[in-house]
């Protein structure tokens, strides 16, 4: 049976079990559960983004606007065209 087939049928059973199942079921597998945290809650990724902002901010690293990288890109982009026609 294909790994599609198994996740099929646990999809079926798990909504028509009844709670105790589903319950014994989840103590099976709750160590290997791993909860989806928010970005705002990873201390180190907030910590780099604070700093980026604020080397931003001194003027130490140069920001770009969303028009400003799809104008570098496509300009880019048909500069490597034009190359690869040659």
């Amino acid at each position: 049976m294909t790994t599609a087939a198994i996740r099929e049928r646990l999809y079926d059973y798990i909504r028509v079990a009844d709670d105790k199942k589903v319950k014994a079921i989840y103590a099976l597998l709750e160590d290997q559960i791993v909860p989806k945290s928010h970005w705002s809650e990873d201390e180190e990724f907030v910590a780099e983004l604070d700093e980026r902002v604020r080397r931003y901010e001194a003027g130490i690293d140069q920001g770009f606007s969303a028009e400003e990288a799809r104008s570098t890109l496509n300009d880019m982009k048909q500069e490597y065209f034009k190359r690869a026609q040659k």
